[in-house]
């Protein structure tokens, strides 16, 4: 599992670990920068071939983080790379960079540009084959101006390989938002470690400037190297598109209390799948009820239901009219129409809202005392059932999309757009959840899982972040299998947030196995269920 912790409990650690040390602070920066300059050594041999003779270039901000990047370049100095540092600070009235830092990279042989902006800084990026970001570190506001949105500019279109120092600068670092692009007037403002407030920047949007700019809000690295324990942006969308690879560094920080964002890996998802014992039946393994499709939308129906059968459900069964009855029992003959006892409903996948028929289905599955995985065309019936207090006792999880999830909301009195909520993703899945008091799933490059605060304004879980699936996978019908995997999930016992994040995995996982690198349908993802599971259950090591 990867983990990330709130900036203020990752500061609080790193006091008490120096405090704790003979040379205090200083030999947390030693650690953090001996271990960056083994990664950008690193890249710098997948680059160039070699350290020695190779050309690391350092955006340095007057920060902690551009101490990090001064000391490994140090580092990377005395091993006969060329090392030059380009300081970002635009303000006589700021420190420069890091003194200690400058100190060490000067003894080594290194190179430091003072309008680290200017011509021979840009130039010296064009040439670079590796970038290190030491701009702006976790206590940096969102948004690069100036000299630093111009490096990060330069950056952007050099050839060189990016690797950023904790988190990529610019970048929200608590809630993974990024801010706007920008303009040529902001690109001219002063940056001191401060920039814009997160806006309504996409992730490409953000990534660069306007037209002709040559300046970016935010890095975009191929590596990030962060200290300690990863932080929230590195794991949450749209920020997360930016870090690259994530390469987390233990430097002896003590006690983090508990994760606000954690990511489940191979380990986790064979823990938490449920298994079959010498005692289990089909009933037992989990019945899991649907409705699903309609007149309209037969292939919901189809797919749905065989992701569900696919996953391990012990039995489905399948409620709709005739057309896309007649199409699952002759696809999936193991599936059995009509009603019957459920330890579970998925609820809404290709269904019309104005389907009264199916309507009617849903509103009597939700009136159960069974958990319900609801989706598309459930969700309003979801809504009103929560406000007229018809909705059973079981646990609900609902799996919209970004446009989904803005119709949620504004059902829910919270107006929002599709381009809302896929700029400020947990913003929005947050406001979901507390306004419903159910669990969130809102599907995604990176899926999210969240929560409703908890009772009387006590902690939330940690947020789920899951990124295991292929850019392929944004296609017609993949959402119709991921519901029938975390219904399948849901019957089988697993919690709303567990089966909302294993089934977003392992239908990740499945994608990239259906893909093998191209372009692929859903019913292929739903067809690799069965390998990924074996190679799950049966490889990877428990506990």
């Amino acid at each position: 599992m990867t983990s990330a912790h709130d900036v203020e409990a990752v500061r609080a650690a790193e006091q008490a670990a120096a405090a704790g040390l003979p040379g205090g602070l200083a030999t947390l920066v030693e650690r953090a920068s001996a271990a960056l300059a083994g990664v950008v050594g690193s890249e710098l041999r997948a680059a160039a071939g070699r350290v020695y003779g190779s050309r690391a270039v350092l955006l340095v901000g007057s920060g902690t983080n551009g101490g990090d990047a001064l000391h490994a370049g140090a580092l990377l100095a005395r091993r006969g790379a060329s090392v030059t540092a380009l300081l970002a600070a635009d303000s006589s009235h700021e420190p420069r960079a890091h003194g200690p830092g400058l100190a060490a990279l000067r003894a080594a042989g290194g190179r430091v540009v003072e309008d680290g902006a200017g011509e021979a800084g840009l130039a010296a990026v064009a040439a670079a084959d590796v970038v290190v970001d030491g701009l702006l570190g976790v206590g940096g506001r969102p948004g690069l101006r100036g000299a630093a949105a111009a490096l990060a500019g330069a950056a952007a279109r050099s050839s060189a390989r990016v690797v950023a120092v904790d988190v990529p600068s610019g970048v929200d670092v608590t809630t993974g938002a990024l801010p706007p692009a920008p303009t040529s007037a902001s690109a001219s403002a002063p940056a001191s470690g401060s920039g814009s407030a997160p806006g309504d920047g996409s992730a490409s949007g953000a990534a660069t400037g306007g037209e002709g700019s040559g300046t970016a809000a935010a890095v975009r690295a191929d590596v990030t190297v962060t200290f300690g324990t990863a932080k929230p942006a590195l794991l949450l969308p749209p920020a997360s598109a930016l870090a690259g690879r994530v390469v987390v560094v233990p430097i002896g920080l003590g006690d983090l209390g508990d994760p606000v964002v954690e990511r489940l890996g191979a380990r986790e998802l064979a823990d938490l799948w449920p298994r079959p014992d010498g005692e289990s039946d089909k009933y037992s393994r989990g019945v899991l009820g649907v409705v699903a499709g309609g007149a309209t939308f037969t292939g919901a129906a189809v797919l749905s239901t065989g992701a569900a059968v696919r996953a391990g459900a012990g039995m489905v069964r399948y409620l709709g009219p005739t057309p896309p009855t007649d199409l699952v029992r002759a696809r999936w003959p193991e599936v059995v129409p009509g009603p019957g006892r459920v330890q579970a409903w998925l609820l809404g996948p290709g269904v019309d809202p104005d389907d009264e028929g199916q309507g009617e289905h849903v509103r009597e599955a939700l009136a159960q005392d069974v958990p319900c995985v609801v989706d598309a065309g459930a969700l309003p019936a979801l809504v009103t059932a929560l406000d007229e207090g018809e909705r059973g006792s079981g646990g609900t999880l609902v799996v919209p999309h970004a446009g989904e999830l803005a119709r949620l909301l504004g059902l829910l009195g919270h107006d929002c757009t599709r381009a809302d909520v896929q700029e400020r993703p947990l913003e929005h899945a947050r406001r979901a959840a507390d306004a419903s008091g159910v669990v969130v799933l809102l599907k995604g490059s990176t899926t999210l899982v969240v929560d409703p605060e908890g009772e009387g304004g006590g902690p939330r879980p940690p947020v789920r972040a899951q990124a295991d699936g292929t850019p392929w996978l944004a296609t017609a019908g993949s959402g119709d299998v991921l519901a029938g995997v975390v219904g399948a999930l849901a019957a089988l016992g697993l919690a709303p947030r567990d089966a909302g994040a294993v089934g977003a995995a392992v239908h990740g996982l499945a994608a990239h196995a259906a893909s093998g690198g191209g372009p692929l349908h859903a019913e292929a993802v739903l067809h690799a269920l069965p390998e990924v599971l074996t190679a799950l259950l049966v490889d990877v090591p428990r506990g």
